[in-house]
């Protein structure tokens, strides 16, 4: 029997609605889309074996949940990102029109955002996106990490706190940002040097994420003159069909198309009115889940 059917009506009805809740948090703590469709349906298959009777708060319980579910796995994931090959950035997430999975918005979501918690310990940062992000009471949080309310609050100040000295405020209006990345795909196509150093930050830091199964940068590239000459040369031998702006993790950023799938997708930060930090996802496995979405 198909478990939705034998799952009470209220649980099929409330599973609809805290769905987005149960993939937000899952993506939050993991950064990664295909590990967090993973907690979903683990999260499904307890609440439909569960009795929820005495549960007054569903979304809480399920966030919970996933939560848990999620905290197992980043403490493995921490291993594995010891070896992952080359720099390391988070599975890029749609969340405008296209997007395929509904995720509550807002800042804890952009890729600059999940680099910042991904500094934090695994409880920390937990901690972290179930209070301040979720509001999830702190007994609940202590259960998930098997400590006393106390010490969960103390790991959330102290996350919120590094969180707060690490990442500023968006300096720019979302206009402002749509209008550079614009220019950015402009110059990009038509391999304007001159236009490319221009929107760089002198500063800028250019970070690939191949994960070893593409050719990509194993090391960060500094300077805004230098990125904009490899951007160049990049675009003349590995030249897309088509680059979309879409909305990545609540911000603007680009998806490259080449022969009829997307390889590459771009993200930035700004500071001073130009590019501070332009980041490009090339691994193939962190693309999977936008083949089938992205616009025509």
């Amino acid at each position: 029997m198909d478990e939705a059917m034998a799952a009470p009506e209220a649980l099929v009805a409330g599973w609809a609605e805290h769905r987005p809740a149960v993939f937000g948090v899952a993506y939050r703590l993991l950064g990664s889309v295909a590990d967090a469709e993973d907690v979903v349906q683990d999260v499904w298959l307890r609440a439909a074996g569960a009795d929820l009777g005495e549960v007054a708060d569903l979304r809480a319980w399920l966030v919970t949940v996933a939560a848990r579910r999620a905290y197992d796995i980043l403490k493995s994931a921490r291993v594995r990102r010891e070896s992952y090959v080359g720099p390391w950035l988070p599975e890029p997430l749609l969340t405008g029109s296209d997007a395929s999975e509904p995720v509550l918005v807002d800042e804890s979501v952009g890729t600059a955002m999940l680099l910042v918690m991904e500094r934090l310990s695994p409880p920390e940062r937990v901690a972290f996106v179930l209070h301040d992000v979720f509001g999830v009471e702190f007994g609940q949080i202590a259960e998930v990490l098997g400590s006393s309310p106390a010490a969960a609050r103390k790991l959330a100040s102290r996350a919120r706190r590094r969180v707060t000295e690490e990442r500023e405020p968006a300096p720019l209006t979302r206009a402002e940002r749509e209008r550079l990345v614009t220019a950015f795909r402009a110059a990009y196509e038509t391999g304007d040097l001159a236009t490319l150093v221009s929107l760089m930050h002198p500063d800028a830091v250019y970070t690939t994420d191949g994960g070893g199964q593409v050719h990509a940068a194993r090391k960060l590239i500094r300077g805004g003159q230098r990125i904009a000459g490899v951007l160049v040369r990049v675009g003349r031998r590995w030249a897309p069909n088509r680059i979309d702006l879409v909305e990545v993790g609540g911000e603007p950023a680009l998806l490259f198309h080449r022969m009829g799938r997307v390889f590459a997708v771009d993200t930035f930060d700004f500071a001073d009115g130009r590019i501070i930090a332009y980041r490009r996802v090339l691994n193939p496995e962190k693309l999977t889940h936008l083949q089938a979405v992205t616009p025509g």
